[in-house]
């Protein structure tokens, strides 16, 4: 009833005046903020009155969905301010202050009432929702002086349906309610009321779509039987599209700006929609054909060894999808072994750390550290250097790569890192089916489905680079603690990201990586404990480190086991082999 009357009260505004577009996208924002802030305020009321669990429930739910009615431009234009309001319920490390941050918003609140509300809860409860409260307040005050412009509203709009496609049919934020699909009902209700003010009339294409998708939303409510992949090709898909000629139909220019998934992106499954550039971070490291030539001869050459002996392809082997297929390598010594597993490098260039402890983050970095690494390489980029200088072959490829540069630490490093940048294909059977291009096999279609929902793979390995670098803005790349065993069954004593912030949240942390062509980079964990991804799946239904018994009061993986059954198990790894590059295939 609220929400008809400041939709109405707008109407009214919009009809006595002539106002742009965007102002009326803000006053029907402000007015969402302003319906929000009051569901929250209903919400404490019942606390305190000591209502019953199955109201305090109802009104949590209702305040989330308007929350999920804002988010479009809650999260473009105030990211932090909406990961407070809405983040994952997880401490959060400040590594400027060394700070570990309690989590706060909306799912801590959901875990306090549900699966059931314990009352000797209520006093921190209400703390909670004051802090939500709060931070409501603060997305209010600086709403009102935001200024929209139409190629913005455009891209948010598209950057909402995907999302929807990553995290908001993937359950990333109703982890214990598990009302996802509702809740997307109500996301693309706000997406439909935001691009109604640009459409035409009301037979628009777009309009016509989004009415169809909450159709099927509500037709389909059951989380862990929603069929994803049908939403996503007869829905998403074409409502992203139509948005994208929308804003090209109305003369609405696409605004120049490198980031990670490009700003003229179609679909979140076009191809070269991500732009590695975007991840590199500096203008010096653009890749080019002649700098990805030079990067491809140093790999393979042993030359950036102490003692000329190993090369990068030595640990990362191309059939293998740039891994070993051991569960650690040998060290430089070779008496010993290296630390960790050797992990692919196809499509790493999509995210924002390297290595299993995230201690780099560009790939630059990443070279630097192998090389002098003593247990991988033993050597140095300078002596490399110059022992390259005294070859004339490497003198004119330098010379095309790198014109009148000379050969120094910092070519080398970047010639290798833009090779390894042209690693990332999106050229799977995923990708080709998400484009409608093939046809996926019933139990493949049912393994995505499962990776997406029921299994939650996806609220960890994002959709649509299965990696932890986090949608639709790929900022942030995601580690996890997971409890991994040993061979011996005993929790790993790799304390992972701990040994960099000696946060205690971070202890046996590790970042989170792609699982694109997991079929070809067994064994697999940073430890190399299973041998098949069939083994994998084992592990997480059974609940991860905890699940197998383990004291580990950090783990982020949930502890409840998945219940998946054999067929199901089959399913989910005849997926993960279309995640599989067409060039291993042949």
């Amino acid at each position: 009833m609220k929400k008809t009357f400041f939709f109405l009260l707008l109407l009214v505004v919009v009809s006595c005046q002539e106002v742009s577009k965007t102002e009326q996208v803000k006053q029907l924002f402000q007015a969402d903020i302003t319906l929000l802030v009051q569901s929250v305020t209903e919400l404490e009321t019942l606390i305190k009155s000591d209502a019953s669990q199955d109201k305090l429930q109802k009104q949590f739910l209702a305040a989330h969905q308007n929350y999920k009615r804002i988010e479009v431009f809650s999260e473009y234009y105030f990211p932090e301010v909406s990961k407070a309001i809405n983040g994952p319920a997880l401490p959060e490390f400040e590594e400027n202050d060394g700070l570990v941050l309690a989590p706060q918003g909306f799912q801590v609140v959901e875990e306090f009432l549900f699966p059931a509300y314990d009352k000797k809860s209520k006093a921190e409860l209400l703390k909670e929702i004051g802090i939500l409260s709060a931070n409501l307040k603060r997305l209010n005050r600086i709403a009102e002086t935001n200024e929209l412009t139409d190629a913005h509203v455009f891209d948010a709009l598209r950057l909402e349906v995907f999302r929807i496609i990553s995290m908001g049919i993937t359950g990333f934020d109703s982890p214990v309610a598990q009302k996802s699909i509702s809740e997307t009902v109500v996301s693309l209700e706000g997406i439909q009321q935001y691009y109604q003010l640009y459409a035409t009339n009301d037979s628009d294409a777009g309009l016509k779509i989004i009415s169809q998708a909450i159709r099927y939303l509500k037709a389909n409510p059951d989380f862990n039987r929603f069929d994803r992949a049908t939403f996503i090709q007869n829905y998403a898909n074409p409502l992203s599209r139509k948005l994208y000629q929308s804003q090209k139909d109305l003369k609405i220019p696409f605004f120049n700006e490198m980031r990670g998934l490009k700003t003229n992106a179609e679909t979140l499954f076009d191809k070269e929609v991500f732009d590695e550039e975007a991840f590199s971070g500096f203008p010096d490291y653009k890749t080019t054909k002649e700098k990805a030539t030079l990067g491809k001869l140093l790999f393979k050459d042993p030359i950036l060894s102490g003692d000329n002996s190993r090369s990068c392809a030595s640990c990362h082997h191309a059939d293998k999808a740039f891994t070993d297929g051991l569960e650690k390598a040998l060290s430089f010594d070779g008496k010993s072994f290296v630390k960790r597993n050797t992990p692919t490098l196809t499509n790493i260039a999509f995210q924002r750390v390297f290595f299993s402890d995230s201690r780099v983050n560009y790939l630059e970095d990443q070279a630097v550290a192998v090389i002098t690494n003593a247990d991988e390489m033993h050597g140095s980029l300078e002596a490399a250097a110059e022992k390259l200088k005294k070859n004339q072959n490497y003198i004119q490829k330098f010379e095309k790569a790198f014109p009148q540069k000379g050969i120094t630490a910092f070519e080398i490093k970047n010639a290798l890192a833009s090779y390894i940048r042209t690693l990332s294909k999106f050229d799977s059977k995923f990708d080709a089916y998400m484009r409608d291009e093939v046809a996926f096999t019933a139990n493949e279609k049912a393994g995505f489905n499962l990776f997406a929902g029921k299994a939650k793979c996806a609220t960890c390995h994002f959709i649509p680079l299965t990696n932890g670098t986090v949608p639709p803005n790929f900022m942030k790349s995601e580690s996890e603690v997971l409890g991994v065993p040993d061979v011996k069954g005993k929790l790993d004593a790799d304390l992972g990201k701990y040994n960099l912030t000696k946060a205690i949240i971070h202890q046996h942390s590790f970042k989170t990586p792609t699982i694109r062509n997991a079929a070809l980079t067994a064994p697999y964990m940073h430890n190399g404990v299973f041998k098949t991804l069939e083994e994998v799946v084992n592990f997480y239904n059974e609940g991860g480190g905890k699940g197998l018994g383990f004291s580990l009061e950090n783990q982020t993986l949930p502890e409840d086991k998945l219940n998946l059954t054999d067929l199901e198990k089959k399913q989910l790894v005849d997926f993960m082999k279309t995640l599989t590059d067409k060039k291993y295939l042949k």
